[in-house]
């Protein structure tokens, strides 16, 4: 039985040109890479899973790399690449701070800089997580970072750039990652989608993308778990069930609803929904989320701020059209104000119940006045 390799490592960029959603980052290293203008200490901050080890990664094999492309990429076909894709690079090192932060561990480090490369010009030393050193550890990596041998260059990445020391800060050249894109997101989950030969909804990528929140490797392995449940057809309806996302056809639904008046529609639509598990909490938000997404959309400029696919957009351009922007106002307040008591309601079910029947008021409320 072959073994299976996760998407997030099997689809993991092994060239600048291939990580997505970094371009201001990658094109900046790949220009001190061809001006020759390689700082000694780089640190790379930003949330998890958006290329701050895999962009280190690459970043190393380039500038070993003996036979740069044009457009400063690395051969991989030189000694030091094919070393580097065959994970027997001895010029890489990579320190894992969460387990080694005491200063015997980075009295080691010091001693190991100080031995040359045997292939290629640099020796890199990547420390992952390295805002998990001790106070007296950072304090002992001080000289060493400032003032390394001319063949070693350090690369730290950190999701907590704030709990490192000004003085380890003040040593290092900062790039700080951005969470991707939905649609960059979506774009690279198609790609692999093509690759594994998987059919697929772009609303349903749209879903998992967004689950993503910004950070790739998440939505890479909620496309691996969704593949396992769905096999090789990724449907909206299959995302959303597996994933447990409450389907967005019921704000559509209750939003009709409150428009029309209808009390009793929207009471036993909430009460199917917290029948099938949903926490009414969360429910408050997707529906506060439901007219926000109406309200940019009753106005094609802002109609692009819609963070959905291209079916579901469409669905809230139509809904849009037969919605008053005072009520979507109202609504939103009312959405915000019931979130806000909640927490401390005795009878949380009734405190959403109320809101529901105020919001299925609001139009004769509207006309009243």
């Amino acid at each position: 039985m072959e073994n299976f390799i996760v998407s997030a490592r099997k689809y993991r960029p092994d060239n600048f040109r291939s990580v997505v959603g970094q371009g201001a980052i990658t094109s900046t290293l790949k220009n001190a890479i061809k001006n020759n203008q390689l700082g000694h200490a780089y640190l790379f901050s930003g949330p998890r899973g958006i290329g701050k080890t895999t962009c280190a990664r690459i970043f190393a094999k380039t500038i070993n790399c003996k036979n740069l492309s044009s457009n400063t990429e690395a051969c991989n076909e030189c000694e030091s690449c094919v070393s580097f894709n065959e994970n027997r690079a001895y010029n890489i090192h990579e320190l894992d701070a969460a387990s080694n932060n005491s200063v015997d561990d980075i009295r080691s480090l010091t001693e190991q800089v100080r031995i040359p490369p045997q292939v290629g010009k640099y020796s890199v030393y990547i420390i992952d997580e390295v805002h998990m050193l001790s106070q007296q550890a950072f304090n002992a990596f001080l000289k060493t970072l400032e003032e390394p041998p001319a063949h070693a260059i350090f690369i730290l990445a950190t999701t907590e750039k704030h709990k490192i020391i000004p003085t380890i800060l003040s040593r290092c050249q900062i790039y700080d990652f951005n969470r991707i894109r939905t649609d960059d997101t979506v774009e690279y989950l198609k790609y692999i989608a093509r690759e594994e030969k998987i059919s697929y909804e772009d609303d349903a990528l749209h879903v998992i993308a967004r689950k993503g929140e910004g950070a790739m490797r998440d939505a890479l392995s909620i496309f691996d778990q969704v593949v396992s449940f769905s096999g090789n057809n990724i449907t909206y309806a299959s995302v959303i069930e597996n994933l447990n996302i409450l389907d967005i056809e019921y704000y559509f639904k209750m939003t009709t609803d409150f428009v029309s008046n209808n009390v009793s529609g929207v009471l036993l639509t909430f009460n199917e929904i917290l029948e099938k598990g949903f926490d009414p909490r969360n429910f408050v938000g997707g529906l506060a989320s439901h007219f926000r997404n109406l309200l940019v959309a009753k106005d094609p400029a802002t109609a692009v701020l819609l963070d959905v696919g291209a079916g579901i957009a469409e669905q809230y351009l139509q809904q849009a059209a037969g919605v008053a922007v005072d009520f979507l106002y109202e609504a939103l307040e009312i959405c915000n104000d019931t979130d806000l008591q909640f927490r401390g309601s005795r009878n949380q079910r009734l405190t959403v119940e109320l809101a529901l029947v105020k919001l299925a008021n609001l139009t004769q409320v509207q006309k009243k006045k």
